[in-house]
């Protein structure tokens, strides 16, 4: 038999809700499998056996009842360090938040409890969320379990490597430029940053996020499957009347042909070999499934979204990030304020507002042009996923992290939602591809990446490379 903590999230809940195992029998295998491998990869932080336990007795006593489990009926799922848990610290990775203890769920973490999934642990994640990269001084140092020495990606690092591992079948992770999506592709697991307004967000212990966060920053899951992905989307965007950017946008959208864009370097940016022959590769499987795939040359203001997204996400507050950072003392944060010291000093005082007027022309051009084009196929990343701390090395490994990852730090600027898929390893180093669709087009997403999947996907849960 195959053991509980392999098997897809979608599979483990249908075997939960038939009462082919229990729930307890699924947290027990998750335990130990985050027992025996944790050690090796710190991804997971907090967790308390007792009370994972505990949901996943609910969950059987439900069962027993008649009643509906949900559709994550004793699925074991991770949340990240910066998202609110009940009875749990909101530490955010900074020793200034250690003791910040959540009294409430999140939105996204209750949404997950109504679905019924067994919260397992707490993972870990960057200082303040800021990196590519996972450490921290309150947490320390979170591997790549496929190759201890890349980056695990950031800033929900410890949920990917998590799920790649083993340790959970669904990882929730937030992302403003990239924390989602890219701890999927350098872990080689999938990762779907859903449309602003499609996941509720909110945090009781912390204040009011800037405006910037409040437009670009959303919580989404990662996981082994695209399947997993969809039955995660599904559950997160329930409604909750805590954020008042939800939308009631429906799960499944209108058909619309199934017609794609492939454009290798998008606002001018420089690829690797390597990843323009996975852009390449992904095109082809999305053919080889019937799509019609058009390489185009360009696509629309792509290094001004960049633009826009810096100002809104660093230009508002960064006086008080920037002091924050210097209290809490972590060396990886610091060389983050470092790298973008001088293009903060270049913005104008009153950066929010013309911002905000910018963002609305470029959102108009990037919704025609995914009419034109409902799917579209990016890069992840210039590169392969960085050799682990790279930004600490001087100003030009900043600056080669920060220009690689454009596509991750420009999309969220216009609030779209964005899939990586992993398609393949290059030796013993992940790649894959990002899938763009329109505002709460996630359906578009997550039927492209079943095709691309179908045809070939690295294997995973994998024991921790040593």
């Amino acid at each position: 038999m195959t053991e509980l903590w392999r098997l897809t999230a979608t599979e483990l809940a249908k075997r939960v809700r038939a009462r082919e195992v229990s729930a307890r029998e699924a947290a027990k295998a998750a335990l130990e499998r985050l027992e025996a491998v944790n050690p090796l990869i710190n991804a997971v932080i907090d967790y308390r056996p007792e009370w994972v336990f505990q949901q996943a007795d609910r969950i059987d006593a439900a069962i027993a009842r008649g009643e509906d489990p949900g559709p994550l009926a004793g699925v074991p799922v991770t949340t990240k360090i910066n998202i609110d848990q009940a009875g749990f610290a909101t530490t955010n990775g900074t020793r200034l938040q250690k003791d910040l203890i959540a009294q409430v769920n999140s939105p996204a973490v209750e949404n997950l409890v109504r679905a019924g999934a067994v919260l397992l642990g707490r993972t870990n994640s960057p200082t303040f969320a800021l990196r590519w990269f996972t450490s921290n001084q309150v947490h320390g140092h979170t591997k790549n379990p496929r190759n201890a020495s890349l980056t695990p990606g950031g800033s929900s690092g410890g949920a990917a490597a998590a799920v790649t591992a083993g340790i959970g079948h669904i990882a929730l992770g937030t992302d403003i430029g990239g924390s989602v999506r890219y701890p999927a592709y350098a872990c080689g697991v999938h990762g779907l940053r859903p449309s602003i307004g499609r996941v509720p967000a909110f945090n009781a212990s912390s204040p009011e996020r800037p405006i910037g966060a409040q437009m670009m920053s959303g919580a989404g899951p990662m996981a082994r499957t695209v399947e997993d992905l969809r039955l995660a989307l599904a559950a997160l965007a329930a409604p909750d009347l805590r954020d008042p950017w939800w939308a009631p946008a429906p799960l499944i959208g209108p058909d619309v042909p199934r017609r794609a864009a492939l454009c290798l370097r998008p606002g001018g940016m420089s690829i690797t070999k390597e990843v323009e022959d996975a852009l390449l590769d992904a095109g082809r499987r999305l053919a080889d499934a019937g799509w019609t795939v058009e390489q185009i040359d360009d696509v629309p203001l792509l290094r001004d979204a960049g633009e826009v997204q810096e100002r809104l996400w660093l230009g508002d507050g960064f006086p008080a990030l920037a002091d924050a950072v210097a209290r809490d003392g972590d060396p990886g944060a610091q060389a983050v304020v470092d790298g973008v010291r001088a293009k903060v000093a270049a913005m104008p005082e009153n950066v929010v507002v013309p911002s905000l007027v910018r963002r609305t022309t470029l959102t108009r051009a990037w919704r025609l042009f995914l009419s034109d084009y409902p799917v579209l196929l990016l890069p992840v990343s210039g590169e392969l996923p960085f050799p682990d701390n790279l930004d600490m090395q001087g100003a030009a490994g900043f600056q080669r992290v920060w220009e690689a990852q454009l596509t991750m730090r420009a999309l969220p600027a216009m609030g779209l939602p964005g899939l990586v898929v992993s398609t393949g390893m290059v030796k013993d180093v992940p790649v894959g591809v990002q899938i763009v669709a329109g505002h709460f087009r996630e359906d578009l997403c997550l039927l492209a990446g079943n095709a691309i999947e179908a045809r070939g996907a690295p294997p995973s849960p994998i024991d921790p490379a040593m």
